[in-house]
């Protein structure tokens, strides 16, 4: 197949022609209307369904190429990635050596304590008695002595440290009742009254009565014989009249 020598464009020749005859100015314009013209004419033809087909089928690849930076020269290098650490091998138990058997001792014979003779009895001799001595009665203690009774004293000897309270009662004033009262005392070596019971009465209750309490109040002086003191009884009178 022998190659086409026939030229494409018919301007062609005749703008070279004319190419020695044009400035620069005219001849970029001339250069410019050709590739306006050729755009034209690819353009209507890719106005036809079949040519785009055919355009898309043989449509070249589009490589984009990327320029790499070039190391900077006081760029220090990465470190190295850090090691893994290895996990530690299983250890495997260390063997277990089984001991062998030690053999029993013998077990101890008990030890029985020997049971101590028993001590013999030491003869005891037996000293013959003595008929018991008779027993000697003994007396029986004598009875206390019994007190001296007490001393009657005249009503004259009478001498109090305290007399005895006597008050009329307002029911005797107002009944008009007054009369004396003769009284049994038994004073005791203290002084004090022992006993007191009406020897006499003054024919008025609340006036026996009212002589009773008071000579219990009363506090007489010690009565004494060769100066040791004694109970001593008195027939001790009390008055009562409405003043």
């Amino acid at each position: 197949m022998q190659a086409s020598t026939e030229n494409p464009d018919p301007l062609l020749p005749a703008l070279a022609r004319r190419g020695g005859d044009l400035h620069a100015g005219e001849r970029q314009l001339l250069v410019a209307a050709v590739a306006l013209g050729h755009l034209v004419a690819l353009w209507g033809l890719l106005q036809i369904s079949a040519v785009q087909e055919a355009v898309h089928q043989v449509a070249p690849i589009v490589f984009d190429f990327i320029t790499l930076e070039p190391p900077r020269p006081n760029a220090e290098p990465p470190p190295p990635p850090a090691p893994r650490p290895r996990p530690p091998a299983p250890q495997s138990p260390p063997p277990v050596i089984a001991a062998p058997p030690q053999p029993q001792a013998p077990a101890p014979a008990p030890f029985i304590v020997p049971t101590p003779p028993m001590p013999q009895p030491i003869p005891v001799e037996i000293a013959p008695t003595s008929p018991p001595a008779p027993a000697v009665p003994v007396a029986p203690p004598a009875p206390p002595a019994p007190p001296p009774p007490p001393r009657v004293i005249p009503a004259s000897n009478i001498a109090y440290l305290l007399p005895p309270p006597i008050e009329l009662p307002l029911a005797s004033r107002r009944m008009g009742e007054e009369g004396l009262v003769l009284l049994r005392v038994r004073v005791g070596t203290d002084g004090l009254p022992k006993d007191v019971t009406v020897h006499r009465s003054s024919g008025f209750t609340r006036l026996d009565e009212q002589a009773l309490w008071a000579m219990k109040r009363a506090r007489f002086k010690p009565q004494t014989d060769g100066g040791v003191a004694i109970e001593w009884i008195v027939i001790a009178p009390l008055q009562y009249v409405i003043e």
